[in-house]
């Protein structure tokens, strides 16, 4: 077995390559979320990312997917996937600024849960970082009084969620490669998620289907970008890059709908761009 490799530098790039691709797919997926029920989109968006593995399988078969850690494959599905359905109902019931200070709070909890599961080390300056992060993140999202109320249950679970898939990702990097994660993860999320179509399918339309599997490949894209990331860094030192999705998003919103950034969106987006580079400069070698 492999030591796990350290190289924040290229962790941190690779982060915000993935950061930039999931803001893409968040921005497609408000375009179809306006026709198109959570339920298939959550399916399509796992599909596209086996169908996105069918030319390496017919070329090289499936000597290089063969695992000895299927079990640690299917925990991170259930943890990936629950924080996905739990995101989508905070998507549908509270502000979309509140749910995405839910999603981008994950990096908070990396840290510690890695820390009690990988015995990765834990810093007060880890931790300042991350919360830096999460200060701007609240500065850009602004979130109302909703965040408070018990809703507000399902997307602390849906950060929990995903902090903890990021850690399982970091935890089976030792032997598992970025490509054979994406594609287990793809294959178990596509199966759980076509059950809640047998009572919530709907027919969709060419536009939809062009959307919802642009959706699905970017997602592809952005998880295997992700999952080489967290493989090369552990994610209590480089998790606050992650918050830089929500300066693309801005960045998007502002082109695609004329959404323009107040002076708070500045100061968070300000503190964001700080709290992830100082998280790979201020690194302990």
């Amino acid at each position: 077995m492999n030591q796990r490799s350290v190289r924040p530098v290229q962790g941190a790039l690779l982060l915000a390559l993935s950061a930039l691709l999931f803001a893409c797919m968040g921005v497609v997926i408000r375009e179809a979320s306006a026709t198109v029920n959570n339920e298939n989109i959550v399916f399509f968006r796992n599909l596209v990312g086996v169908a996105f593995f069918l030319p390496l399988l017919l070329v090289k078969g499936l000597r290089p997917f063969k695992t000895q850690r299927l079990k640690s494959h299917l925990m991170r599905t259930t943890y990936g996937l629950a924080a996905m359905y739990c995101f989508f109902y905070a998507i549908a019931h509270l502000p979309l600024a509140d749910a995405m200070v839910f999603t981008y709070s994950a990096p908070v909890f990396t840290p510690i849960i890695a820390y009690f599961w990988l015995k990765e080390p834990l810093t007060k300056r880890m931790l300042g970082l991350s919360l830096l992060g999460l200060v701007g993140v609240i500065l850009v999202a602004k979130p109302s009084d909703a965040l408070f109320s018990s809703l507000s249950l399902v997307g602390l679970a849906a950060s929990l969620l995903a902090a903890t898939a990021f850690v399982s990702i970091r935890e089976m990097s030792d032997t598992e490669p970025a490509y054979r994660m994406v594609f287990y993860f793809a294959i178990f999320s596509s199966l759980i998620s076509a059950v809640p179509l047998t009572w919530a399918w709907q027919p969709l339309s060419s536009t939809q289907l062009t959307l919802l599997c642009s959706a699905g490949l970017l997602a592809a894209l952005a998880q295997i970008v992700m999952s080489r990331a967290y493989s090369l860094a552990p994610p209590g030192l480089i998790g606050p890059v992650a918050y830089l999705a929500i300066v693309f998003a801005g960045i998007f919103s502002l082109l695609r709908w004329g959404e323009t950034p107040d002076s708070a969106s500045l100061i968070g987006a300000a503190l964001i761009f700080t709290a992830s580079l100082l998280a790979v400069l201020w690194r302990k070698h």
